[in-house]
């Protein structure tokens, strides 16, 4: 029995999933941070749960540069 031909996409699609909850989570507080209806400590807080997701995000970036730059670019073959 053979694997979906889809089965190796899980992995790209968890990724885009992962980088997709993370811009909504970012989202989501910077609308609550607009309201203007969180107490000051509140908004600290959330400033930091922030910081911590765009680090987040960041290094999910790095690491699909990373990985894009291990694979030549289509048409561009290795020299003799």
């Amino acid at each position: 029995m053979t694997a979906p031909a889809d089965a190796a996409e899980p992995s790209g699609a968890d990724d885009d999933a992962t980088l997709d909850e993370l811009v909504g989570r970012l989202e989501r507080a910077a609308e609550q941070l607009r309201s203007g209806d969180l107490s000051a400590d509140a908004a600290a807080t959330l400033v930091e749960d922030c910081a911590a997701l765009a680090s987040q995000a960041s290094a999910e970036l790095d690491r699909r540069a990373r990985e894009a730059g291990r694979d030549p670019l289509p048409g561009q073959d290795s020299l003799l």
